[in-house]
């Protein structure tokens, strides 16, 4: 009789460690979709980046066209 709380205590134990490294795992899993997602955001923020200094570099440009061909006032 001694024996079966002891039994009881170890089998919740047992289920609990088998939640807790359940969980571990898709927290693991979780962390790579994360990371995964940081490195795309990342990778976006560097292309708007580049969008924005092409298109300040065309406006330069376009300024110059203008200037010269006395399309606007100075």
């Amino acid at each position: 009789m001694a024996d079966e709380p002891q039994d009881l205590v170890l089998e919740h134990l047992r289920r609990v460690d088998g939640k807790v490294a359940g969980l571990l795992a898709e927290f693991r899993y979780f962390n790579l979709r994360v990371g995964s997602m940081e490195d795309r955001t990342a990778g976006l923020h560097l292309v708007h980046v580049q969008q924005n200094r092409e298109i300040d570099r065309i406006k330069n440009r376009l300024d110059r066209i203008e200037r010269r061909l006395e399309l606007v006032d100075r």
